[in-house]
């Protein structure tokens, strides 16, 4: 008796939800709030996908680039005060890893053009303990730089602005001037082009250019054998934190600035970002959901007839709430399913799907003069995915409540006079 109990509602429902000859306004009702589930689940996890997309971009490619804290003085430190300076960085219990630059301002010119450049005098040894710029080299290498004093590494967007590929030689200005009796002369030097980056980001790929430490030492002459120590902690988003800390116990010839000085507010408004696009596609849902309380009372009043001929044959009101239960809850576990194959075939592909777009239309989705990243990333988190389904078929359960009751309300008699 028990296991009739339980198998009638569902057999049932199934008869409801699926196509049938007599049931079109049931059927047609229930494809409505399968497709509109579907929808709703498909765009939710699509969408969330690129938002941790942009989140990882942003954490592991471009800051695990640009420095997460940065020491510097503009006074000519010696080696001792910088390796005093260095010692109280390593004592941090945040801090991983620290490596020397020479940071300063440059023209970078060809015959055919010339741009204004940040210029970073690194050891490449030490650089990759700090940087994660040699996974974003996409010819030549970092370790050039150690064979080839007078070598150069920049970025793709930089090249092709300037028609230099591989091997090409290019010349470095600095801003400072040798005088004589004669007239000002701009120092320079021919560089060789060692290596060529692309990380997507127009503040990096365009603007930034990297060099021997020993050779931007001695083209931009420096008395001081750097001015800047670059630093990576064990936590990006908690850099703000070691800076605070690191300035408090560093002397005051030297000044400290953490990534969020240039991404900071970019960043912010990813995560912002994510989390009112995830509150609006929620409200989506939220509709869908309403849409199926609003189909199963249409489905009830159609059915009414159904209803009153089960309760005479002796169908309990119990029993018939978990008819409509029941089929609120086949129709919402389809809905989720279909939503989160194609969910998760759209967050697979979405990357693709933007660079056929920009190829076909000839657009640019993702200006790189605007946001920080070129393209559109993705990244599926199964988090993510559970979340969705937990939170869907949460709401197509509480959308099955009003209108089950409903139809159990419903009186035999009053409804086949009515019939």
């Amino acid at each position: 008796m028990n296991e009739s109990s339980v198998s009638i509602p569902k057999y049932i429902a199934l008869r409801y939800v699926s196509v049938g000859k007599h049931s079109h306004l049931v059927s047609f009702m229930s494809v409505i709030c399968i497709a509109g589930l579907s929808l709703g689940v498909a765009i939710l996890i699509t969408v969330l996908s690129v938002m941790n997309g942009f989140d990882i971009e942003m954490r592991e490619n471009i800051l695990g680039i640009v420095p997460h804290v940065t020491v510097s003085s503009d006074e000519n430190l010696s080696s001792e005060q910088w390796q005093n300076i260095s010692q109280i960085i390593h004592g941090s219990p945040t801090v991983i890893s620290s490596a020397p630059v020479i940071e300063v301002a440059g023209v970078i010119a060809t015959e055919q053009s010339s741009k204004g450049v940040l210029v970073n005098g690194i050891n490449a040894e030490l650089e990759p303990s700090v940087s994660a710029i040699r996974r974003f080299i996409n010819s030549g290498s970092l370790s050039a730089l150690e064979e080839e004093r007078w070598g150069i590494v920049i970025g793709q967007t930089l090249a092709e602005r300037l028609n230099v590929s591989l091997n090409d030689r290019i010349d470095l200005y600095s801003p400072s001037i040798t005088l004589n009796p004669l007239t000002p002369l701009a120092n320079f030097r021919k560089f060789e082009v060692v290596g060529i980056f692309r990380v997507g980001a127009q503040e990096l790929d365009n603007e930034l250019v990297m060099i021997n430490i020993a050779a931007a030492r001695a083209l931009f002459r420096l008395r001081t054998p750097y001015n800047g120590l670059r630093i990576r902690t064990s936590d990006v988003l908690q850099a703000d934190t070691t800076r605070s800390q690191l300035a408090a116990e560093l002397p005051g010839i030297v000044r400290t600035s953490s990534w969020t000085a240039q991404f900071g507010a970019i960043y912010e408004n990813i995560r912002f970002s994510r989390s009112i696009i995830s509150f609006m596609l929620w409200l989506l849902i939220v509709v869908a959901a309403f849409n199926l309380i609003v189909s199963l009372i249409m489905i009830v009043r159609d059915k009414t007839g159904d209803i009153a001929i089960l309760r005479t044959l002796g169908a309990s009101p119990k029993l018939i709430n978990r008819i409509f239960m029941w089929q609120g809850c086949l129709i919402g576990a389809i809905g989720i399913v279909i939503g989160v194959v194609l969910g998760i075939i759209g967050s697979l592909q979405v990357t693709n799907i933007a660079e056929f777009i920009e190829r076909r239309l000839s657009i640019q989705l993702l200006n790189a003069e605007v946001y920080p990243i070129d393209f559109l990333p993705s990244q599926l988190s199964a988090i993510d995915v559970f979340l969705v389904t937990v939170g869907v078929f949460s709401l197509s359960l509480l959308a099955t409540i009003y209108p089950a009751r409903r139809a159990a309300a419903i009186q035999p008699a009053q409804a086949l006079r009515i019939d």
